[in-house]
């Protein structure tokens, strides 16, 4: 996902949400070793470990860390609160001249 489309999420989501959205998440995630997309320095497995130390339902949290989390694994948000996806224009038959040398 990216980042404007996390941040979006992130203003309106609740805490009760974001731990579905961590429960889904664990339960469908077969490879924890992927590059996070949210640090390429780290993989989903320290990502994970991150942002769901110590959550808590009832604790207020940052707009940024909210942001990181839908970011990291807003693939598992309920299809009420993913973006819609956006239709690329695709080019079948490009126009092509000959260079001229």
């Amino acid at each position: 996902m990216n980042r404007t489309d996390a941040k979006k999420i992130a203003q309106t989501i609740t805490n009760k949400q974001i731990l579905e959205m961590f429960n889904t998440a664990k339960l469908k995630i077969k490879d924890w070793t992927k590059v996070s997309c949210v640090n390429k320095g780290l993989t989903k497995g320290t990502a994970w470990n991150i942002l769901t130390k110590d959550f808590d339902v009832n604790k207020k949290y940052h707009i940024l860390g909210k942001i990181n989390m839908v970011r990291e694994f807003g693939e598992f948000l309920p299809e009420e609160l993913k973006p819609e996806k956006k239709i690329r224009k695709k080019y079948d038959n490009p126009i092509h001249q000959e260079p001229k040398f």
